[in-house]
């Protein structure tokens, strides 16, 4: 067994089959719907289908994140243990929850001064933080220590790429992001925004496509753009999708016809019900390692 624990957030938006298989740990974000309060908890106390059916159907969402009190239980259940802690947080321009971290984690290290515990603003969201995790997986598993996994988290997490397009702009209206007048007419127009995440760790868009068949096209063509390598791209490929699964699986065709050399099969995950809560259905989001983010 590693001498550390790797950890995250639900917000990774892998199964939690994935996390339990690669050895890690993570803390549910919370939500509510129809005046309901969940844990997220990966889809089971409601699962996905039935989550975005409510959406589609007018529920309306709220999100918390994980508090100081939450993060402080779970580090000093580890450090009491004996092991050390590295975490990984969601990005602290989406959310406050990585201030929340950093604070509940010099109270535990003030409690238990010998122990080493670290965590990580990701600066990025969904399977694009799950992407960085399971690569941190990898590298712990491969023998590095605490310090070393920390250290290369810490420096490559600006090549993490996060592209996505949306297909309902429902949800960016309820959300305050849109107008009235622009939900109404987007939709109308078949409008497609197409977002990705700045060196900040912020939802930057990029562009209004015209119609889905435009935003497929386009999303691969940033992925050319921005891999490692270009077309001879040979790292990992995930790909996120909120009650869409279909799109999903075209961009995945296509991104495995353009890029032969992927390491593996492009991953499709469910968007979790957290950053499902602001995206609402419709939307497909593309993660990859490649040149930095610098704006």
């Amino acid at each position: 067994m590693p001498d550390f624990l790797l950890s995250c957030c639900s917000t990774v938006d892998l199964s939690e089959e994935h996390l339990t298989r690669r050895g890690v740990s993570y803390l549910p974000f919370h939500y509510a719907i129809d005046g309901v309060t969940y844990s997220d908890d990966l889809g089971k106390s409601l699962s996905y289908d039935e989550f975005y059916q409510k959406i589609s159907d007018g529920a309306l969402t709220e999100t918390s994140q994980v508090n100081i009190s939450e993060y402080l239980d779970f580090f000093t259940s580890v450090l009491e243990g004996g092991r050390d802690i590295l975490h990984i947080c969601l990005s602290s321009g989406l959310s406050g929850s990585y201030n929340s971290a950093v604070n509940a984690a010099r109270i535990a290290a003030e409690r238990f001064p010998e122990r080493k515990i670290y965590v990580v603003d990701s600066l990025g969201a969904s399977s694009g933080s799950g992407l960085l995790v399971d690569t941190l997986a990898d590298l712990r598993d491969a023998g590095k220590s605490i310090d070393e996994v920390r250290d290369f988290a810490e420096g490559m997490r600006l090549r993490l790429h996060h592209w996505f397009f949306s297909t309902d702009l429902t949800s960016y209206f309820r959300g305050g992001r849109i107008s009235r007048a622009s939900c109404i007419f987007g939709g109308l127009l078949n409008i497609c925004p197409l977002l990705n995440m700045d060196h900040l760790g912020r939802l930057t868009p990029r562009a209004k496509l015209r119609g889905k068949k435009k935003a497929i096209s386009e999303i691969v063509e940033c992925m050319k753009t921005h891999a490692e390598g270009g077309l001879a791209y040979s790292g990992k490929c995930y790909i996120c999708n909120s009650a869409c699964l279909e799109d999903a699986q075209t961009v995945a065709k296509l991104i495995e016809e353009t890029f032969p050399n992927l390491a593996e099969p492009v991953c499709i995950n469910s968007i979790g019900t957290t950053i499902g809560s602001h995206t609402g259905p419709g939307t497909v989001a593309v993660f990859f390692w490649g040149d930095e983010r610098v704006n």
